[in-house]
C-alpha cells in the first residue's frame, strides 16, 4: 500500500516530501516530475504566486539510476520566494509583526482555537494550498506506476461561473487541453470563462467552478466493498475533498 507525507510551510524554504510502498524497477526521472508540476503552474486567473516560483523537484532518496529501489522515496521542491521571507519565517528566535484577523474561508480560525497560536501565520503558511505543489510531485510517481498497466488520466475544467461546457458522451481530453488557459477544449466557452474571471477580478472577488477527471483502463476490483475504509470512491473522494477549495465530489 502507499503512504504519504508532506512538510513544509507555504514561505519557508522548501516543501519535502515522503512516498513509501512505491515498488522497485520503475523508471522515473526529476525531468517527467518537472512536467507534471509546470503544468500545475497554468491556468487562466492564476495568483501571483504561480508567478514567483518556478517549481523542480529534487528526488532525495529512493530512485537510482533512473529507477526505483523499493524503499521510501523522498522528494524536495525549494520555494524561490524563501529569499523574501527569511526574516519572517526563521526557525531560530526572532519577532515579526502577528496576522492577528482571521480570514474567512479560511483555515485561521480553527487553527487558532485548535493549537492556541497567537500569530495566525503559523496556521495559514501551512494550511496554504502551496502545499499541493508537493502532492502534484509524490503524485506524478504514482502516475507513472498507472502508466505501467495502461492506464490514462485526463482533466478538463466544466464551468467557470455562469460558463459552462458539456462535453460530449465518452469524451476524453487530448493533451490539446494544456495548451487551453483554462483547460477546456471548447474555445467560446474559454472565452466566456475568462470573462467570468475578470469580472471576479474587478470586483475583488473570486469565483467557482466545476472539473472533471476521467481515467481510462481501470481494471474491475480495485478498492473492496468489504469495509468502508477500503471503498475506492471514499478514498477517492477523500484524497480530492482535500485539496484546498474543493468544496464536492460527483463521482460516476
Amino acid at each position: 500500500m502507499l503512504r504519504w507525507l508532506t512538510a513544509g510551510e507555504s514561505h519557508g524554504c522548501a516543501l519535502v516530501g515522503i512516498l513509501d510502498g512505491m515498488p522497485a524497477g520503475l523508471e522515473i526521472s526529476e525531468d517527467y516530475i518537472d512536467r507534471q508540476l509546470a503544468r500545475r503552474q497554468l491556468g487562466y486567473g492564476r495568483g501571483g504566486r504561480m508567478r514567483i516560483e518556478r517549481d523542480r523537484v529534487r528526488i532525495l532518496s529512493g530512485v537510482r539510476f533512473g529507477r526505483t529501489l523499493g524503499s521510501p522515496i523522498a522528494l524536495l521542491v525549494e520555494n524561490r520566494d524563501w529569499e523574501n521571507w527569511k526574516d519572517v519565517m526563521s526557525v531560530g528566535p526572532g519577532e515579526t509583526r502577528p496576522v492577528t484577523v482571521p480570514r474567512p474561508g479560511h483555515a485561521d480560525l480553527a487553527g487558532f482555537w485548535k493549537f492556541g497560536h497567537r500569530d495566525l501565520r503559523n496556521v495559514l503558511e501551512r494550511a496554504s494550498a502551496r502545499e499541493t505543489a508537493m502532492r502534484v510531485a509524490l503524485g506524478a510517481v504514482a502516475r507513472r506506476l498507472l502508466e505501467e498497466f495502461g492506464m490514462e488520466i485526463g482533466s478538463f475544467v466544466l464551468s467557470v461561473g455562469q460558463a459552462s461546457w458539456e462535453p460530449p458522451d465518452g469524451f476524453f481530453p487530448g493533451k490539446e487541453v494544456d495548451t487551453s488557459p483554462l483547460r477546456c477544449p471548447d474555445p467560446e466557452a474559454t472565452r466566456r470563462m475568462q470573462d467570468e474571471v475578470d469580472c471576479a477580478r474587478e470586483a475583488g472577488d473570486s469565483v467557482g467552478g466545476m472539473f472533471e477527471v476521467v481515467v481510462r483502463g481501470v481494471p474491475p476490483g480495485l478498492g473492496s466493498y468489504v469495509q468502508v475504509d477500503r471503498r475506492l470512491d471514499a478514498r477517492l473522494a477523500a484524497a480530492v475533498m482535500g485539496i484546498p477549495a474543493v468544496k464536492g465530489v460527483e463521482i460516476g
